[in-house]
């Protein structure tokens, strides 16, 4: 295979992932229900106090998955410049999130959902974080474990 460029720095990855995360809008959501039923959905989100801040209908199956596991993983990216992030997850209503995240929510993504209570927030905690564009880069792919940036 050839290599359109050359590996990036374990470094250079970290400043990258972090810069999907301030400037992406959306990710693919990956969570399983209780019985081991996995779902996948696409949702918006904002980088926020190190974490990714997430919003869906409280009766979708990605909030109902939240509550039991616990977890989830998250894709960013495209299949030349992933970012996979596994994460811890938990479910805040409207009322309930920290000053300020509501409006990062809103600001960035054009809609507030505080008050309309149909919908969550799901917070999502990243622990480990691997990226990686082509195959000279899966070897030290690996930029976060239990929770912190290995740079």
């Amino acid at each position: 295979m050839t290599h359109r460029e050359p590996a990036r720095g374990r470094a250079q990855r970290k400043q990258d992932v972090l810069e999907h995360l301030e400037k992406d809008t959306e990710a693919w959501v990956s969570t399983a229900s209780a019985d081991g039923v996995p779902t996948l959905v696409p949702l918006s989100f904002v980088w926020d106090r190190e974490t990714l801040l997430m919003a869906t209908r409280r009766t979708n199956p990605t909030a109902v998955n939240v509550t039991p596991a616990g977890q989830a993983r998250i894709a960013l990216g495209t299949t030349r410049d992933v970012v996979l992030i596994e994460a811890t997850a938990e479910l805040i209503e409207g009322a309930d999130l920290p000053a300020g995240s509501g409006d990062a929510f809103a600001a960035k993504l054009g809609w507030d959902l505080r008050g309309r209570s149909a919908w969550v927030y799901l917070r999502f905690t990243p622990y480990a974080v691997r990226a990686w564009r082509e195959e000279n880069e899966l070897a030290g792919r690996e930029l976060m474990t239990d929770g912190r940036w290995l740079e």
